[in-house]
């Protein structure tokens, strides 16, 4: 995506990078880019709303439920059964370990 404008930072390196920028992983330095490109841009400004209020959707849809123990302990089990039926190195049980 362009927005026909130039600008310091492409359009489509900034909405590849939106979801890092949401999330605080880029450094400050690529943080301050970014940001004065979506204060010049509203094409791209319009974009990162968005994909924020998705990030917000989401979180509160998605961001609550855990997996229940019992679950988790299934999944070690097939994963530890996997590894040595294929002649792996067996993965050893927290308790196992020393």
């Amino acid at each position: 995506m362009s927005c026909g404008d130039a600008h310091k930072t492409d359009c489509s390196e900034v909405l590849s990078e939106v979801w890092l920028f949401l999330d605080h992983e880029c450094d400050d330095k690529r943080r301050r880019l970014l940001e004065q490109h979506l204060d010049e841009c509203s094409p791209c400004l319009e974009q990162f709303g968005i994909d924020e209020h998705l990030k917000v959707l989401l979180a509160r849809k998605c961001g609550g439920e855990h997996a229940p123990d019992s679950l988790k302990q299934r999944l070690r089990d097939e994963i530890r059964k996997t590894v040595v039926d294929q002649g792996g190195v067996p993965v050893q049980n927290k308790s196992d370990l020393p």
